[in-house]
């Protein structure tokens, strides 16, 4: 990578500064430009050091902007990804702190969990399905350390694809057997404080949550950096995100993997929406 280091240091100190303050910071593609997508990855490398330095290990990936109504609400058009910490996960019906997630909106997505390693051989997308252990409904609560969700696609890339915390469903799903379950065909709504907020289906997402953790798998290993067997991976949004304040209850149903619940609880940190 023949990325300069110097903006993107500044970029990578400017983004951590915002988590540990809580303070939303300004937008970052005044150092690193609005569509270098090497340099935005390489911005993202620094703050996964920094964060994983600190005991904080990664746990699966999160693929972002997989929704057209997504990408339309954030005025890009790609898909991209970021890493998932241990500390981000929450358990079904869980109190998320307002403070851990800046500016914080939901999404409802479909999560696998792998069983097996996508490092060698095509990354068909037989291959692919082989590797999902099982499938569950999920909450992402995406968050931006970007004041105002200003962001360009580097933006959003370098911010480790706006990724705040997520919450797994109880209910697991293989992709093979007789009862198998069919991404593409998953139906979702999501509520927040009992009203609908968002609803969506599997094609949504890239056509196939499927063909999206195919492309993140790709995109993985071509990084040096594959997916490997235990990991969870967010597959993408399944209809728009929504702003969510401290004291909400976020319920998403996807059909048929069952139902995921959390409230955010306490006061926010920079939560400016």
């Amino acid at each position: 990578m023949t990325t300069d280091t110097t903006p993107c240091a500044a970029a990578a100190d400017r983004l951590l500064a915002a988590q540990a303050d809580g303070v939303p910071c300004p937008p970052v593609r005044d150092l690193i430009g609005r569509t270098d997508v090497h340099a935005a990855y390489a911005v993202q490398q620094r703050v996964v050091r920094a964060r994983t330095a600190t005991g904080d290990p990664v746990v699966g990936r999160k693929i972002g902007l997989t929704s057209p109504a997504v990408q339309a609400q954030l005025g890009v058009d790609r898909p991209d990804f970021g890493v998932l910490f241990a500390s981000m996960q929450y358990a079904d019906g869980a109190a998320v702190p307002a403070r851990s997630v800046l500016q914080p909106r939901a999404e409802a997505e479909i999560a696998f969990v792998l069983g097996a390693d996508l490092a060698e051989g095509g990354l068909s997308l037989a291959q692919v399905r082989a590797a999902v252990d099982h499938a569950v409904a999920a909450v992402e609560i995406c968050g931006s350390r970007i004041a105002d969700w200003d962001v360009s696609f580097a933006d959003t890339v370098a911010d480790n694809a706006s990724a705040g915390a997520y919450v797994l469903g109880t209910e697991r799903r293989r992709l093979d057997g007789p009862d198998a379950f069919e991404p593409r065909e998953a139906v979702m709504t999501m509520r927040v404080d009992g009203e609908e907020v968002s609803a969506g289906t599997g094609t949504a997402c890239l056509g196939d949550p499927l063909l999206a953790l195919q492309w993140l798998a790709r995109q993985a290993r071509d990084l040096g950096e594959p997916l490997r067997a235990g990991q969870v991976v967010l597959s993408g949004a399944l209809g728009p995100m929504r702003a969510v304040g401290p004291g909400s209850t976020v319920e998403a149903v996807v059909a048929p993997l069952g139902t995921v619940r959390f409230t955010l609880s306490g006061p926010s940190e920079g939560a400016r929406q």
